[in-house]
């Protein structure tokens, strides 16, 4: 039981940090705070879902499609909304609130077209639901599959912020915006790239979680809520911490479920997030302000 729990656990993890990893690059980055985050991820989903169960792709195969829309859409939502907020706004404060607002009515925009076309039942469809044993646990192939996928993705973009020319610079923003246009970095298209690569990330997530999870029209403010306590937990705008903290969330949530009580895997959710703000304000990752 032991085994199983570690290997779920690293599963939901896996799962929690390549979502959150999106998170903290359009907050941490384009300071945008993106409540409508989690229906990007919903729509993934149901994208996922309909090119399976319609068209026969698989979600392996679907992500070929499902990132580069999630990309596409990004950029298009940074431009035409996120934009104008930006340049009106006076400081990072007033950004934020403003950001916060937009993204708030956006949310209801996308999960109202979505139950028109798909309704409020739950969602899923059988992928690889086939048992593997491993160490003597048996996990799902399309769990184990999806925690590859996660860690494929989420390892991907880490390497690529911190190992080319472009992720320095989308770093160099994070730290200090208005150092980094001193130095020759367009500020605004680091921003717009940002959040369109969160956008691909929260796509990517989404068909992650299509595989071995039921999801409806409206479990996207859910995962706004997951991504969000990871974000703040590893430190905004530190994709390693998003990394760290998605597993630790991820290990939390199924020993409580599996080894006290599953009504209380939301509890020790924030009792471990609580934690981390009083010893760490900053994240577990992150640095403290002075």
């Amino acid at each position: 039981m032991l085994v199983t729990a570690i290997l779920t656990g690293l599963v939901l993890g896996g799962t929690y940090a390549l979502v959150a990893m999106g998170l903290t690059l359009q907050y941490g980055i384009a300071r945008i705070m993106n409540l409508a985050y989690g229906e990007t991820i919903i729509v993934a989903a149901f994208l996922a879902y309909a090119m399976f169960s319609h068209w026969g792709i698989s979600p392996v195969l679907g992500l070929f499609i499902a990132v580069p829309a999630g990309f596409v859409l990004g950029y298009i939502v940074y431009g035409l909304m996120m934009r104008p907020l930006v340049a009106r706004a006076r400081d990072k404060a007033s950004l934020e609130i403003d950001s916060i607002l937009a993204t708030f009515g956006l949310l209801f925009v996308i999960q109202g077209v979505l139950l028109v076309m798909f309704g409020a039942n739950f969602m899923n469809y059988s992928y690889l639901n086939v048992p593997v044993n491993i160490f003597g646990a048996t996990v799902a192939a399309n769990r184990l599959l999806a925690f590859v996928m996660a860690v494929v993705l989420g390892l991907g973009i880490y390497l690529a912020l911190t190992r080319t020319l472009w992720g320095t610079a989308l770093r160099a923003v994070s730290v200090s915006p208005s150092s980094a246009s001193l130095v020759g970095i367009d500020v605004d298209k680091a921003a717009r790239m940002a959040f369109a690569i969160g956008g691909a990330l929260a796509a990517a997530g989404g068909v992650v979680i299509s595989m071995y999870q039921t999801f409806t029209a409206t479990s996207g403010v859910v995962f706004t809520m997951k991504a969000l306590i990871v974000v703040i937990m590893g430190g905004v705008g530190n994709v390693l911490g998003a990394l760290s903290a998605g597993l630790i969330l991820g290990l939390v949530e199924t020993f409580v479920a599996t080894f006290v009580a599953p009504g209380l895997t939301l509890a020790a959710t924030y009792i471990i997030f609580l934690a981390v703000l009083l010893w760490r304000p900053a994240g577990l990752f992150g640095r403290a302000s002075r």
